[in-house]
């Protein structure tokens, strides 16, 4: 059973707690020189829940369901289309996306970091090439040799359709989560312009008592979802699951749990 925040995790005078927290790109760029994205997963993105926890096992694997967040939901969001077209917002070196390259699908990402860009390609083994994107002055856009794989370094904030023009599916995994909470309807106003009429948005929250940690990731309730996204989407929760770990009591948090939604755009 996943056990709920000893605190009203969604209190609107917690969230406020949150609201006026800022984060630069420079903080962000901070954080992959030295080596502090913790955020980042070296596998593709699953959620762990353990009825029975197991303290010897460094991922805490053996009890439990294994509850993969993006493989259980990858149906939802692809079906039978073959070579969807995913767009990946702050997509650092997120293996997910190799993973969907390799499945024949065409994966365009977004991130500021160009030591997290490399990284990834070079994880990966895979080899790349670097070029300038005229639409956007100061960008560079790494794209593997076989052309499946895209990673454009820049400002989220700078990109747009008329770059590489609208997508089939979303996957935003440490994302919205990661943004500045003032930014959010602005990044949610992106999202849906970046939406193909069928696309398939896939969303990963978090929630938690706010009080405990100020963030990022922050805390996204449903209520905020809505806000921001439900005059133009249909949301639907798909997935929760309990994602304390550990690792998390550093964040002076006693829960965390991870929920996944399903954006689809309303039809007109």
């Amino acid at each position: 059973r996943l056990k709920a925040s000893k605190q009203n995790v969604t209190g609107v005078s917690e969230m406020a707690e949150q609201a006026n927290r800022v984060m630069s790109l420079g903080e962000w760029e901070e954080k992959w020189q030295k080596g502090t994205t913790g955020f980042h997963q070296s596998h593709v993105h699953r959620h762990v829940h353990l009825p029975h926890f197991c303290p010897t096992l460094k991922h805490q694997y053996l009890y439990g369901t294994i509850l993969r967040m993006l493989e259980s939901n990858l149906e939802k969001v692809v079906g039978e289309r073959q070579q969807v077209r995913f767009f990946f917002p702050l997509c650092g070196k997120a293996v997910d996306m190799k993973w969907l390259a390799d499945m024949g699908h065409i994966i365009v990402g977004v991130e500021i970091c160009e030591k997290g860009i490399k990284q990834f390609f070079e994880e990966q083994g895979l080899q790349y090439t670097e070029e300038p994107v005229e639409a956007i002055p100061g960008t560079k856009v790494f794209k593997s040799s076989d052309r499946r794989i895209s990673i454009y370094q820049c400002d989220l904030y700078k990109f747009s359709s008329a770059i590489e023009g609208q997508f089939g599916g979303i996957w935003d995994r440490g994302s919205l989560v990661a943004i500045n909470p003032c930014d959010r309807q602005r990044y949610a106003t992106l999202m849906m312009s970046l939406m193909e009429k069928n696309c398939r948005y896939l969303l990963d929250t978090l929630e938690y008592n706010p009080e405990l940690h100020r963030g990022p990731p922050f805390l996204v309730p449903e209520e905020v979802l809505k806000k921001i996204y439900g005059e133009s989407c249909e949301i639907e929760l798909v997935q929760t699951g309990d994602a304390f770990e550990e690792r998390h009591k550093e964040w002076g948090i006693d829960s965390l749990l991870e929920k996944v939604y399903l954006l689809t755009l309303k039809a007109k």
